[in-house]
Formats: structure tokens, sequence, C-alpha cells
């Protein structure tokens, strides 16, 4: 990246409409009805804070960061993982698979606890930049552990902060001090009430790009702060880092991700040259220097009197043959390893419109011997035109391998769009071979049809019938609702045949209609039927009730004059003789 100097803006130089903001922000600060909380934090007027032992240092107690800036071009095209392209595209803007996962899982899942705070997945990604070079371009595991953790220097007062141990060592590995911790660099005091489970393990952990993403993602909407108000954005950053230079940085950065970003395999990322501090990247993924611990002495100590002196080691090269130690290799992560996905064994998955599928997909994860991998992220995808959707309602799913290299994705839920869809297994991490399973969702359909009521339906020539003619759809014994069903007054049950006469229905006109269709059962599966009248034919008639899925039901319709119900004269007593 260095090389790449001549095309980008100077250290710590910032476009006017940046700086403008920043100081928008800080000026802000100060504005009637913002007040100061007891950790000298800018607060509105009437939101709690949330606590921050640290005082004034913020989420990584003011621990250096990566100062370099995106390019001037403009991230696009963005490519597809694994599709080669003509057009050159800048490395910054490709961000490791898992570690992109991670920032869109947090965004959703603040975008569902705190919709009012606005936060974009893109300002978690502008700040692992600055913060870690997206967890050290993507050293993490499938769980989105980081392969080694990050340490920020330790804030001795020596150049930085002095912040004194806060958790026995428990995540920097330091009883004398603490250090910035993890790809989001959370010091430990501020992760003890910040930490997040954002992979759903049950552990919060700061080395953790999923748990850390979700903190950070509630770091930054505390407060009552709206992300996509600029004065509410300025000071979510500065209080994550209250150095007017970070938030011009992570400003740059969060409006370059905006432009364009595409995923890259983890552990391909591009990882920073410079840091606020003066030193540079090293780029080979192991923790932030710092100096010794104050009990371990930093020079050797000098030698007794009498005895053998210390000397530098030899530079001479050992002698040929002799054996030489090997250089440390980085370790082949589980995604390394896959070789391909295939089907495990999923059965049919076809699921009638509105239910859920009973089958659910699996997807074995294999080496190049065959072997199954365990502890790899597989990323299930629904294409095609259909509105199914996993359970919750995503589109995109993710499930993790087990001991056996087996993924099972989530339960798909049928839409009310009938047809076959497709959903696309791929590994997260790598662009590996993958199946594509097949889905078919069916229409409604109902196996059997009562009537609601037992009472005779009669009219009298010319007239209507009292009834209307209501029946219920059920599908192995359950209701059966949005069912489509047709409606034909016909000559018999053994003619199904239209009738030309007898009982009939009206269109909106008023004209005789005696086959209805486009009728659909009720969320209670009833289905009730417009008015039916009679004309001047009298006798016994049939309407015949279809639902898809075969169901049907005649019911008899009897048209018959009106009895006489007039008295004969009784006859008169005889007259006596």
């Amino acid at each position: 990246m260095a090389a790449q100097f001549g095309r980008r803006l100077a250290k710590g130089a910032t476009t006017t409409a940046v700086a403008a903001l920043a100081v928008a922000a800080l000026s802000a600060s100060q504005a009637p009805g913002v007040t100061a909380d007891d950790n000298g934090r800018s607060t509105a007027a009437g939101v709690e804070a949330s606590p921050d032992p640290a005082s004034g240092n913020g989420a990584t107690g003011k621990s250096p960061y990566y100062t370099d800036l995106p390019p001037l071009n403009t991230p696009s095209p963005a490519p597809t993982v694994g599709t080669p392209t003509s057009t050159p595209v800048e490395s910054e803007a490709g961000i490791p698979a898992t570690v992109l996962d991670a920032y869109k899982r947090a965004a959703a899942e603040l975008q569902e606890s705190k919709p009012g705070c606005n936060l974009p997945w893109q300002l978690l990604a502008a700040i692992g930049q600055v913060e870690s070079g997206q967890a050290r371009g993507g050293r993490v595991d499938a769980d989105g552990t980081t392969t080694s953790k990050i340490l920020g220097p330790q804030l001795d007062g020596n150049g930085f902060e002095l912040i004194k141990d806060t958790d026995g060592g428990a995540y920097d590995g330091d009883t004398a001090y603490d250090s910035a911790v993890g790809p989001m660099q959370f010091i430990p005091s501020t992760w003890k009430w910040a930490g997040r489970d954002g992979n759903g393990d049950g552990v919060k952990d700061p080395n953790n790009i999923y748990d850390a993403s979700l903190a950070a993602g509630h770091y930054l909407c505390r407060n009552g702060w709206d992300l996509s108000d600029a004065g509410d954005l300025e000071r979510a950053i500065l209080s994550y880092n209250p150095s007017q230079a970070y938030v011009n940085t992570v400003l740059s950065w969060l409006e370059y991700y905006r432009k364009g970003t595409y995923e890259v395999p983890d552990g391909t990322g591009t990882i920073p040259d410079n840091r606020s501090d003066g030193s540079g990247s090293s780029g080979s993924g192991s923790s932030v220097s710092r100096p010794s611990s104050p009990s371990t002495p930093s020079t050797p100590k000098p030698s007794a009197p009498g005895s053998p002196s210390t000397t530098p080691p030899s530079t001479t090269p050992p002698p040929s043959g002799t054996p030489t130690t090997p250089p440390p290799t980085t370790p082949v992560t589980p995604t390394q390893s896959v070789d391909h996905l295939e089907d495990s064994d999923t059965a049919k998955l076809t699921a009638m419109a509105g239910d859920a599928f009973t089958e659910q997909i699996s997807t074995k994860a294999e080496n190049a011997a065959g072997k199954g991998v365990a502890k790899v992220r597989i990323r299930y995808t629904i294409v095609g035109d259909t509105d199914a959707t996993f359970t919750g309602g995503e589109k995109v799913a993710t499930a993790l391998t087990d001991s056996s290299g087996v993924a099972t994705a989530p339960a798909l839920q049928a839409g009310e769009t009938t047809g076959t869809f497709a959903v696309r297994a791929t590994l997260i991490g790598r662009t590996v071979t993958g199946p594509i399973y097949s889905a078919t969702v069916t229409q409604r359909v109902a196996d059997t049809l009562v009537r609601t009521s037992d009472t005779a339906l009669t009219c009298t020539p010319g007239g209507q019938f009292a009834d209307p003619v209501q029946v219920k759809a059920t599908y192995k014994d359950a209701v059966a609702d949005k069912v489509a069903a047709t409606a034909t007054l016909i000559k018999s049950a053994d003619d199904a045949t239209a009738n030309d006469k007898g009982p009939y229905f009206k269109d909106a006109d008023g004209k005789t209609v005696r086959t209805l269709t486009g009728l659909t059962t009720d969320a209670d599966g009833l289905l009730k039927l417009p008015q039916l009248y009679a004309d001047d034919t009298t006798g016994t008639f049939v309407l015949r009730i279809t639902t898809a899925g075969g169901a049907t039901l005649d019911v008899t319709l009897t048209v018959a004059a009106a009895a006489d119900t007039s008295a004969s004269p009784s006859p008169s007593p005889s007259a006596s003789s």
C-alpha cells in the first residue's frame, strides 16, 4: 500500500466537507440542551448515558488506530467472489467474507432492536478498518474468532493513556495495565458493560468479530442517537475514540464503503500500513507489540565476577548439514481446508403455499480426502421468483457445520407464490463448489368439505332461498384457508354438466349465472356463497362445490310450490228429522 500513497490524501488530511462535519459535531457537543455526563461525554438532555469506567477514553481507551485513508477512486465495479474481472478494482474495497457477514448481521439486529438508530453496516466496516484492518485482513475462523489475539499497546501512561488493569488480565493477558482487545479494540472496562454475544454461542468474546461488531453497534446506538443525523453520527464516532482525526478517518472510510464493496475470502484482505502512534503494520497478523511487563526485565543481568561473560548470538552460518528451525507458518484454518460442498441426503423439498417445509437442507463440507470439515460456516441463499423465506423472514441464512462436517439450514417457509425455486449453498470465506437445491411450493388444497348447517334448502318457484349455502374446508383435519373453489349448479349427481334451468346466482349486472369461479375459503376455512334464486321450474337440483385438491360436496336444493294451507269447509250437521 505504501507505493499507492501518491494517489491518496496526505496522512491526517480530509476533505473540506468531512472536516466541517467534525467541527460541527464538536460545536454541537457544547450547544444548549447538551450536557456532559460523569465521564465527560456529551449527552442530550434527558437521555441517560451508558456507564464508562474509562472516563473520557471512549471504547478504545484512546488506543492507536490505522490512519491510512481510502483510495481516491470509487470502488466500482464490485465483482462477484470468484468471478474474474478485467477491470481493476481497489483491493481496499474487499472485505473478508466472515467479517462482512458479521457487520451485516449486527446492523440487521440493531435495525430490529433499535430501529431509531439507523445504523449502517458500512459504519461498522469503517470502524473495523480503522481499528484492526478488518480483523487483520479477515484472519478469523468460521465462528468469527480471530486466529490470534489483536492487542493494542499497554496503556501504561508511557506515550498512551494510563489505564490500570480492570480485568485481572482475563482479556488482554496483563494484570498491570489494560490494553484494547479484539477487532473492534474494546478496552476491558468498556467491554464489561458493552459486550454482546453476536454469534449465539453463549459467550461474549471481544476477540470474536460477531460479538465485537454487535457490541460496537450497541455502543454507537446508545444515548438515543440517530446515525442518519450528521450531528449524532459525529457524536457517536467521537465517543468511540475522542479524536477529531479519528472521526475524519472513519467518515472517509464510511463514504468509501457506501460507494461500493465486495466480499473476498477470509485471510486475504488488505492490511493498512500506518498507525496514529507512528508505527507501521507488520502485516504478519501477529498481535500489536507492547513494552515488556514491569516484572520482566528487558535487558540481561550483568555477569558475576569470574563467571563466563554473556556474548551476543553468533552470526556465523551453521555448518553444512546442521538442522535448522523452519520459519513459522500460519496454520491452515478449517475454512481453508474445505475442498467442496455436497448435499447431505436432503429429502425432497415440497410444501403447500403458506406452510413450513417439513424437510430441511443439509450440506456437508469435505476436504480433498473426502473427510468432513467441522466448524465452517455455510451460507444459504434463496434464488428465483418466489416469496419463500427461511424462518424469520430472511432470504439468506447461515449455519455452522457439526463434528461430521454437516450444516443444516433453518427451515424454509413457503409463501403464496407457487412453483419451483432454488437454494444455493456457498462456503463463507472461500469460493468452492457447492450444491444447488430445488424446492417446490404447491397450491393450497382441501380434502374435505362439509356444510356448516343441516337446514333443508328450499324455495318456491320464482323466489329466493332463505338460507345461504356455507361450507367449511379442511385438510388433514386442519383448517384449509385460502383454498380456491368453484360452485356449479349441475343437472344431476351423475351428470356434472351445468344446468340451464332451476336455481341460479346473479352476477353484478343481475344476469343469471350457474357457475361461480375464483372463490376462496377464508382464514377459518369457510366459504359462504352468494344469494340463490329459483326460476319457475320445480324439482330437486344439485349444487356441486369443488376445491383445489379434489374435495367435493353436493348440496341438494328443492324448488316446490307452496303447500295449500286453506282448510276445507266442515260438513254441516244433519238436520233433525
